[in-house]
């Protein structure tokens, strides 16, 4: 980590001396569907919520990579609690887009905690200063311990034609199902969440093409302020961190778990001896190192727009999905490599890393992340070709 900013080391420092507590409460969050408060609290105290809030409310305001630092240490320390803190820090950054009045309500304790859906599932009706918004939206991860909801809906237009506007609510006024059973990402507590009727003001909502491109109006902090991130490579790259970051406390684990142990049915009693695992070690290390020099080049490319005011181009774009998606496919191949290299006992509930092995493969399945998406969105890029998405 290379920022000067002492409050953001002291973060790092902190959630790094909490990564053995994190890594222990891993069974405790499968089998209550959701991690435990306790790890909300601690990582609230170390100031994790606060990373992603502009310094004028009492935030960090930290730079991008050193976000992605940060939440890639969570993750290493445990699968659940890393996507959790990467869904609600990169999350708790988009409010920073809407008008100061938003910023100021969403804002105002110095720390937050937001939970995402993107998808369009929900309606909203026009009112006289506000909007009614119903609906429900699915895999809400978070949704346990979000203050704000961050959720889109379709608006019908003068014309008739329905687009897509994100609105911003309390979970106060949001009722959270109990319908998250899942066999990976199990911790993650990704519930369906349901408005029924909310009435938002008009200045929590904003058009989604707007959230999008970065520019939403009617708010102080616009131009060159070094946050100014294009949202899609924004959320590509804190995704790409928490994977990494689960990728990195896989391989901890394995090379934890090999000193004494042999390969069954084999000569080999230590099998840390055996070239083939001495193979299969450094390939999974040459992975994740690969993948951890793709997203520096990401990140430097999104903080250089930033600082200079200006926005990334389609094809900036379209690389920044690509390379993201391809160090999260680098990050999973190195641990299922290394989970073929464990033996059988690797299955069994007591040893940690089938936990990291099955969430790294279940979490890497979100739409933005899945590889094959991506390298055909990077490829159409490189081609000079139309988007074909208006997620760039």
């Amino acid at each position: 980590m290379t920022t000067t900013d002492s409050a953001v080391t002291a973060v790092l420092d902190e959630v790094t001396a909490l990564v053995p507590t994190l890594r222990g409460s891993g069974p405790v969050a499968e089998e209550r569907r959701w991690i435990p408060d306790e790890n909300v609290e601690l990582l609230d105290k170390a100031g994790v919520y606060r990373l992603a809030v502009p310094r004028r409310f009492g935030g960090l305001d930290a730079p991008v990579a050193d976000q992605v630092r940060i939440l890639g240490e969570i993750a290493r320390a445990d699968t659940a609690t890393g996507w959790v803190s990467m869904i609600w820090v990169s999350s708790s950054w988009v409010p920073s887009l809407f008008p100061d009045r938003a910023q100021e309500e969403v804002y105002e304790g110095g720390a937050v905690r937001v939970s995402t859906g993107f998808t369009p599932s929900g309606t909203l009706t026009a009112g006289e200063g506000f909007y009614t918004l119903s609906g429900s939206w699915k895999w809400m991860s978070g949704a346990r311990g979000a203050n704000w909801g961050l959720l889109s809906a379709l608006l019908e237009g003068p014309d008739g034609t329905p687009a897509p506007f994100a609105a911003l609510v309390p979970f106060s006024e949001l009722a959270i199902a109990d319908d998250w059973h899942a066999s990976y990402g199990a911790g993650t507590g990704s519930s369906t969440v349901t408005a029924q009727d909310v009435r938002v003001p008009a200045h929590r909502v904003v058009s989604l093409i707007e959230v999008l491109g970065g520019s939403t109006g009617e708010r102080s902090n616009t131009g060159a302020t070094g946050r100014n991130y294009a949202f899609v490579p924004f959320f590509m790259a804190q995704g790409a961190s928490a994977l990494i970051g689960s990728a990195r406390g896989a391989y901890e684990l394995f090379l934890e778990r090999l000193p004494g142990r042999g390969i069954t049915y084999t000569s080999w009693s230590d099998q840390s001896q055996s070239p083939v695992t001495q193979i299969q070690v450094a390939v999974a290390a040459n992975k994740i190192a690969a993948a951890e020099a793709l997203q520096e080049g990401w990140l430097r490319r999104l903080q250089e727009h930033a600082d200079a005011g200006t926005s990334p181009s389609v094809e900036e774009r379209g690389e920044a999905r690509g390379r993201a998606a391809f160090a999260i496919q680098l990050a999973k191949e190195a641990v299922d490599g290394l989970f073929e290299a464990s033996g059988a006992s690797v299955i069994l509930r007591d040893v940690p890393f089938q936990r990291y092995h099955r969430d790294i493969r279940g979490l890497s399945l979100h739409a933005l992340f899945a590889y094959n998406t991506n390298q055909e969105v990077h490829g159409r890029a490189i081609l000079g070709l139309a988007p074909d998405t208006p997620f760039l």
